[in-house]
């Protein structure tokens, strides 16, 4: 009976945000393995008394990069981890899309912003400003030019507790044909959903957005695979993934363009895909009765 830790985050007095958590501990459990739900910041925890350990939820880690990539680290030297730790230490800082880029997956056109470095805005389109590490659409808003002391304001705050910026074109077709995420587990895609504009305008970027507005289900075309499994593809050392996340969204000539590669703690909207459940279940479960 393999033993298996599905890590989370600690929601405290509020209910956990994540209502696939149970149901695929449920599956796991009635397959045959000792599966639990776990803290990812609990001291209490052996890590290396399980066979796997799944990063399913811990969405609260960009706020604690540091404290999370070293728990990475050890859980990863203690057990097997999924996705593994040098993949997540990757994946953790969304600089990696300057990789992809160079590697030819067709991206977002991205400037990342340090502490200390000029902040030349765009003038001649609206434009997003986002951290390099980040979650739910935390620290993220949409500026037009007529806002550039607003997003110089953003910046800086972001600048003073120590955050690099990512400066990237609105895309406007967004906000008609929505961002798609095409889903990856086990080795092939498990599905597909498509959702609205995650930033309105006007919305401050300290308010609490909706991460995952008017999401239905997605049947992706070939181009918008082509680009999924380009960027899987790229990925360095060509690791091999439990799960992966890939969103895109069309660029101004139509054609689909990477907006994040997700392998760190995506959603996998089981809700929304109740016929996946079983296939990740068995996925989870080979991986931990993987004999590498």
């Amino acid at each position: 009976m393999p033993r298996i830790a599905l890590a989370t985050y600690d929601p405290g007095a509020e209910p956990s945000k994540d209502t696939d958590l149970p149901v695929l501990v449920r599956a796991l459990t009635d397959a045959g393995a000792e599966a639990e739900a776990r803290y990812w910041d609990d001291p209490a925890v052996d890590w290396g008394g399980y066979d796997l350990v799944v990063i399913r939820s811990t969405w609260d880690y960009s706020w604690r990069t540091a404290e999370f990539t070293a728990w990475v680290e050890r859980v990863g030297a203690a057990t097997r981890l999924a996705n593994p730790a040098p993949v997540v230490r990757w994946n953790a800082d969304k600089r990696y899309l300057g990789q992809l880029a160079a590697a030819g997956v067709p991206t977002v056109p991205t400037r990342y912003l340090a502490p200390g470095e000029p902040a030349v805005l765009p003038d001649g389109h609206e434009f997003v400003i986002k951290p390099v590490s980040g979650a739910g659409a935390r620290f993220a808003a949409r500026y037009t030019p007529a806002e550039h002391g607003t997003a110089a304001r953003q910046l800086a705050r972001m600048h003073a507790e120590g955050l690099t910026a990512m400066l990237q074109p609105y895309l406007p077709a967004i906000d008609v044909t929505g961002e798609r995420a095409l889903q990856f587990f086990g080795g092939r895609l498990l599905h597909a959903s498509r959702k609205g504009a995650v930033l309105a305008p006007g919305t401050p970027y300290d308010a609490d957005k909706v991460a995952h507005p008017r999401l239905v289900r997605w049947r992706p075309t070939d181009a918008e695979l082509a680009v999924a499994e380009k960027a899987l593809a790229a990925v360095p050392g060509g690791p091999e993934l439990l799960y992966a996340r890939v969103d895109l969204v069309d660029g101004d000539d139509g054609e689909p363009r990477l907006m994040e590669l997700e392998l760190v703690e995506p959603n996998l909207f089981l809700s929304l895909h109740p016929d996946s459940l079983p296939h990740v279940a068995r996925a989870v479960l080979a991986a931990a009765e993987d004999p590498a």
